[in-house]
């Protein structure tokens, strides 16, 4: 860099010679001749790369930094962690706690009962009663979940646990949690950690030497696995229901690491400002709260029936860190870390005695509307603001913006908004050709068979969609630079691009606060910080240009905003990564990870733009960018880099769904008109059996299936209305299974009623779960069936039982056609039975489980299909 004195010479010099170019001259375009370059006001390449990769690198360091700080200052010391891992080594030692089944309808619930028993004698002199309900309810709901089905439960099981003052109380904090798990998973995570903290907590408020001002019930439900089955039978049918007025529900999306609030409400703010102020460990994010509610996650938790059917607000909190493992083998109690289990302790504890003292819980009418914005800063701070609060900051950022590029175009005539929208143009441009670019490269890896590579290197799919859309990116500007804006002075296009980078930002924070969405303040906070920064660094930029001390204070001006987007895009593929390797093998996961990708470069760069066009150079960046992106795709088309793990200390497992079914069809008149057996398997990401095929010869396309659209659910006895789990199949025929408790269906009574339908009743004994699938033949229709408010809304039935249940029993009403087929009949019933556990092994299932690699992770179960037609 050169001395100020040696600069005004060059300058006076050219000058005089008539070197500097005219800023505007021929619409933003020089002559055609490139006239040199004041040194002083530009970045070296080698400079601005690396202020940029320090940049980064610190943020990524804060990020990373943050979340693996579970516990920031010291615990209370009022909730006990170790003792809480004991109830979650006690719970998971059972094993896989299915909802019916031994292990969760006796021994699970026994040790429940066991431990609230004690915490009960333990408090007797103190200034609480406890109260102990065993509630085993039956019933039936619609849920729009997973395209729509309803579900019908009978006798599942809740441990409700009631805490009140010894005086009585008559309103009510309920804290839920579920103890049941997935077949072939320990469930440590989900739930039966949740399980262990709220036995602590319940410990903890019983102790309290002085009373609470309101009540609390602490609901262990033992179906929530089944869709949400037993948390529906308490709000809908417990006489403490009726008492509660709002409620915490405790979940899992992943295996440890930090509880996150990812919903609340609905409206209701008190509860969000009530977590700000209470939790001693705060995490929390409206952006996770507004990205779970779009249903763009195809998951639900009991929020969702406590909102609907109980009409009560609440808070959602889950552990969502290296959900790889969720409901697999591996989530198991050693994987989660004592101070995991202390910090969701230390912030469930503390909210609830917040809530509990809080005269809001009483009467929360007039605290009732409005939404909350909400976030913390690296997990040491929680802020929130009522909504229409941050409605009125965004507008403020706006007109802030729109008067600084106002005060910019006065006195040109235009022109300034001129070279702002076409330099608008060339970013968009920039961004369209990056995402389309980086997109063709994810579909030629599809297609090339090597989807899936970044499943256990993430680090490689940054690097290989990274470096392409990073690249294209300064690509694009770089030829902008050199071929349009040729002539004019790089401090100017500098200047501009800042200015594009700030307006875009505007027009999206306008956008998401046009829409009422809380997530604005993220555009906000990329408006606010940078145009600020800009304001105080500006007479230095006009004397000094792009100086190493303005490019420093430029990035530390960003840092805040940049360290909450960091965090937003970490938390993003901390859920979608993993949600893709059980997402089936319709969608192609490498088109939506290079999208995600290309969003988290392209909003990260906006504002680097500016530097961009300050750097006197972009050659050698480019070629290193261009080198990684080459050396990657090579690495990865070669098929070096394996898709899945079986590191026990990261393992990356591939799911796989295999059912040991046994298939019989029946004619109009009861007639078996075909029967099979087989092993019915699926995968439940895109790469199908190609991994498996070399390990397991008889698994490939030669046993493909087809989905039968004749037949009720394909003619494949699906657990679960999962259309995409299902679009590849394989079938690999076996002798048939005997399962213990097999299908007795009949159709009890058949009556054409006096508005001329049909009704048919049926009886159907059976395991703890079946599925009923319907299928009207053409003309048909139904009118009327037993289930929910009797109105049908779907053409699936997940039923489920616990033990001593008896004999299911429902009916439907069909409107028959004005010409009925005597050939078809009316309507094709189909009956799924699924048989979990030990008790239910077959030799053959065994023999192929035992031949799969120590990479996958095969959930298998016996099954049964049977069709009826009537």
């Amino acid at each position: 860099m050169e001395s100020d004195t040696t600069v005004r010479r060059k300058s006076s010099a050219l000058q005089k010679s008539g070197d500097i170019p005219d800023r505007r001259g021929n619409n933003g375009r020089g002559s055609g001749k490139k006239k040199p370059e004041v040194s002083l006001f530009l970045l070296s390449e080698g400079v601005a790369f690396v202020l940029l990769l320090v940049f980064i690198g610190l943020l990524c360091g804060l990020v990373r930094l943050s979340l693996q700080q579970l516990l920031i200052g010291k615990s209370t010391g009022e909730f006990n962690a170790v003792r809480a891992r004991k109830h979650l080594e006690r719970i998971t030692g059972v094993g896989p706690r299915v909802m019916g089944s031994v292990e969760n309808e006796v021994l699970t619930v026994n040790y429940l009962l066991e431990q609230v028993e004690q915490i009960r004698s333990e408090s007797t002199a103190g200034p609480h009663a406890i109260m102990l309900d065993l509630q085993r309810p039956t019933g039936s709901f619609s849920i729009d979940f997973l395209g729509g089905f309803t579900s019908y439960y009978d006798r599942v099981t809740n441990v409700a646990v009631r805490l009140e003052p010894k005086d009585g109380a008559q309103h009510f904090m309920l804290a839920n949690c579920h103890f049941d798990s997935v077949a072939n998973s320990p469930g440590a995570s989900d739930d039966a950690v949740s399980c262990a903290v709220m036995l602590e907590v319940l410990r903890s408020l019983a102790s309290l030497s002085s009373p609470l001002t309101h009540g609390v019930i602490f609901l262990f439900n033992g179906a929530e696995e089944n869709v949400l089955q037993a948390s529906h039978g308490f709000i809908t049918q417990h006489p403490w229901a009726k008492q509660v007025k709002a409620f915490v529900n405790l979940e899992a999306a992943g295996v440890g690491g930090k509880e996150v609030v990812f919903q609340t409400g609905p409206e209701n703010p008190w509860l969000v400002q009530a977590y700000v102020h209470a939790a001693v460990h705060p995490f929390a994010s409206v952006v996770g709260q507004e990205i779970f509610q779009s249903g763009i996650i195809p998951s639900e938790t009991d929020f969702r029936i406590y909102r609907d059917f109980g009409n009560i607000p609440g808070i959602d909190l889950a552990f969502i860190e290296n959900g790889f493992l969720y409901h697999t083998k591996y989530d198991t109690a050693d994987r989660i870390l004592t101070d995991s289990i202390q910090r969701a302790g230390d912030n469930i504890l503390a909210l609830l005695k917040h809530l509990l003292m809080s005269e809001k819980l009483a009467d929360s009418s007039e605290y009732r509307h409005g939404n909350m914005v909400f976030f913390d800063v690296l997990g040491v701070v929680a802020v929130a603001y009522p909504a229409r609060v941050g409605t009125i900051i965004n507008y403020m950022a706006v007109m802030a913006t729109f008067l600084y590029l106002a005060k910019k175009n006065k006195g040109k005539c235009g022109h300034y908004l001129r070279d702002l929208a076409l330099g608008s143009c060339v970013a968009l441009l920039s961004w369209f050709a990056t995402l389309l670019s980086v997109l063709i490269v994810a579909l030629v890896l599809t297609l090339a068979g090597c989807s899936m590579f970044w499943y256990s290197h993430f680090s490689v799919a940054i690097a290989l969609y990274g470096s392409a859309a990073a690249a294209k990116i300064l690509l694009v500007h770089t030829l902008a630079k050199n071929l349009y804006y040729g002539g004019v002075r790089r401090v100017e296009l500098g200047e501009l691009f800042f200015d594009v980078s700030l307006l875009l930002w505007c027009c999206v924070l306008l956008c998401l606060t046009l829409r009422g969405l809380c997530s604005a303040y993220v555009p906000m906070l990329m408006v606010a910080f940078p145009l600020a920064t800009k304001l105080l660094l500006s007479s230095h930029f006009r004397c000094r240009g792009a100086s190493v001390p303005y490019a420093v204070l430029y990035l530390l001006g960003l840092t805040l905003p940049y360290v909450h987007l960091m965090f937003l895009i970490w938390v993003v593929f901390e859920i979608f990564c993993p949600i893709l390797g059980r997402s089936g093998t319709k969608i192609p996961p490498e088109v939506v990870l290079a999208c995600l990708v290309t969003l988290a470069i392209i909003l990260l760069s906006s504002y680097f733009m500016h530097f961009i066009y300050l750097a006197r150079s972009s050659r050698r960046v480019l070629t290193i960018l261009g080198s990684l992106f080459a050396v990657m795709l090579l690495l990865v088309s070669s098929g070096l880099i394996f898709p899945y793990s079986s590191d026990p200390d990261r393992p990356r497992p591939k799911r796989i769904i295999i059912q040991h079914t046994t298939r019989t069809f029946h004619t109009l008149n009861g007639l078996v008109e075909h029967e099979d057996s087989g092993l019915w398997i699926n995968s439940c990401d895109y790469t199908g059996m190609s991994y498996i095929t070399p390990h397991i010869p008889e698994i490939n396309d030669t046993i493909r299936t087809q989905r039968h659209d004749d037949l009720p659910f394909g003619g494949f006895p699906g657990y679960l209305p999962l259309p995409f789990l299902i679009k590849k199949s394989w079938y690999l025929p076996v002798p048939a299974a005997s399962p213990k408790s097999p299908l007795e269906f009949r159709l009890v009574s058949k009556q054409v009623t006096e508005w001329g339908t049909i009704k048919m009743s049926f009886e159907a004994k059976g395991p703890s779960h079946m599925s009923l699938y319907l299928r009207p033949n053409t003309g048909v229709s139904l009118s009327s069936w037993s289930f929910g408010n009797n109105t049908p809304q779907s053409n699936f039935i997940f039923y489920s039982h616990g033990l001593g249940a008896p004999a299911w029993h429902f009916w439907l009403e069909i409107q028959p056609p004005s010409e009925p087929s005597a050939e078809k009949g009316l309507i094709s019933v189909a009956v799924s039975c699924h048989y979990f556990g030990e008790a239910h092994r077959t030799p053959q299932l065994d023999a192929l489980l035992g031949r799969f690699p120590a990479w996958s992770f095969p959930s298998s179960w016996v099954s049964s299909y049977h069709m009826f037609r009537y």
